[in-house]
């Protein structure tokens, strides 16, 4: 019998990472889960704060994506590594709704098209050097959260010898999301891509995505799916200006059970959209009827 393959998730406490932990558990994976917090409260990412019993099979651990000292060890011996954490809204929205900051200036900067001074190069950095920004401001900014740590990461997964390694990254974003959202997911795709060529790379980019365990998101899909409606109504004529708003938001658990299938399976890499993701995930669902 063959080895478990061993997965370690980076950002395996969140709304997405625990389905992608608890898919991979399913198959007898060796599973790490990788976050600030450790093990989730589990009530903020399912319907209930039981502990679900798959989560004892999951090495719950804390570490800072920002310090990779902190979590380069847990890669070793890796067969995959997932980086599922990033943000929606920078660290500026607090400063405006707490009255700190003035509200244009605040949203001027979220929506401000220009990355200059936002970043750190991991690639320039020393093994296990942190890539926290020197301002600390700047920590929470999409370069450093959506680019810069999976950038990181995937470099010391390379380190590790890790076979394959899966961004999630994102559909095209709606017209209310700051440009910079989506363009650091792309800057990041492409800088893991042409950088380790020698790693498979998977760069999933889900639409909106919901579970009736947080009912918020029920609504926002309904909401989402008209959207989808109105885009094949019209031809697709407002793709390009609806973005994630005229894409088919998937259930998380879907997109969760895709990346474990995607990520077993040599043949997949590059860029997987909606319709591959449904695919894998139907695929993936087959295999447990056998």
């Amino acid at each position: 019998m063959s080895a478990a393959k061993k997965l370690v998730v980076c950002g395996g406490s969140g709304f997405l990472g625990s389905r992608i932990c608890k898919y991979a558990v399913a198959r007898g994976w060796d599973v790490t889960s990788v976050s600030r917090s450790g093990e989730p409260r589990w009530d903020t990412v399912t319907s209930s704060p039981d502990t679900p019993s798959w989560s004892h099979e999951v090495s719950w651990e804390r570490a800072d994506i920002l310090r990779p000292a902190t979590y380069a060890p847990l890669l070793g011996g890796a067969d995959y590594v997932v980086h599922s954490m990033g943000i929606l809204l920078e660290a500026d929205y607090k400063g405006i709704v707490s009255g700190r900051d003035s509200p244009v200036a605040g949203l001027q900067k979220m929506f401000s098209s220009s990355s200059a001074g936002r970043g750190v190069n991991p690639l320039d950095r020393k093994p296990r050097e942190d890539i926290k920004p020197s301002d600390p401001k700047l920590q929470f900014s999409y370069e450093v959260m959506n680019r810069d740590s999976a950038v990181a990461l995937a470099k010391h997964a390379v380190e590790e010898g890790v076979g394959a390694f899966c961004y999630i990254s994102a559909c095209g974003g709606a017209p209310i999301m700051p440009p910079r959202y989506i363009s650091t997911k792309r800057e990041a795709e492409t800088a893991i891509a042409s950088n380790f060529p020698g790693m498979r790379g998977l760069f999933f980019r889900p639409p909106f995505m919901y579970d009736s365990s947080r009912k918020f998101t029920v609504g926002m899909a309904a909401m989402a799916g008209a959207g989808t409606i109105f885009n094949g109504l019209t031809g697709n004529y407002l793709k390009d200006f609806m973005g994630a708003a005229g894409t088919k938001p998937l259930r998380v658990d879907v997109v969760a059970e895709a990346v474990v299938e995607a990520l077993g399976d040599d043949a997949v890499r590059g860029p997987v959209e909606v319709p591959e993701m449904e695919h894998l995930a139907a695929k993936a669902w087959r295999k447990t009827m056998l």
